[in-house]
């Protein structure tokens, strides 16, 4: 099992109803998204974080198919504009050795296949896997 977990701060100046849509974006993942087994979206407590979301995935094949599911994308255009700071990691059971290359590899080939989702998090402090070379 991969719990991919990402935890947004939130622009102070972000409107209402784009933190709404977002949030609502989030959510949808979780419930349209066959791959995902069970997720939480929510408030992040305790830290510099407004927002977190949590996806469970059976295995790297549905890490993929929901990194590079439509409505993945969707959401990061919603939301991603309202980020001021995000931090994506994951927590596996994998036994793979290797699997933490894979995970990062998802990611290396998600932003090189979108090169519109790089824009969206340049101006942002962003950390997770496979982010080494943006």
């Amino acid at each position: 099992m991969i719990y991919h977990i990402n935890r947004f701060a939130i622009k102070k100046d972000a409107p209402e109803y784009q933190l709404d849509a977002a949030t609502d974006y989030l959510r949808r993942i979780g419930k349209e998204l066959d791959v995902v087994e069970f997720y939480c979206v929510g408030r992040d407590l305790g830290g510099e974080f407004d927002l977190g979301a949590m996806y469970a995935l059976k295995d790297i094949d549905a890490y993929r198919r929901y990194m590079f599911s439509p409505i993945h994308e969707e959401t990061d255009n919603a939301g991603l504009p309202i980020v001021a700071n995000q931090a994506s990691y994951d927590i596996t059971d994998d036994p793979d050795p290797a699997i933490n290359d894979k995970m990062a590899q998802v990611h290396r080939d998600r932003f090189a296949e979108r090169p519109h989702l790089r824009e969206l998090i340049k101006n942002m402090n962003y950390t997770g896997p496979g982010t080494e070379d943006l």
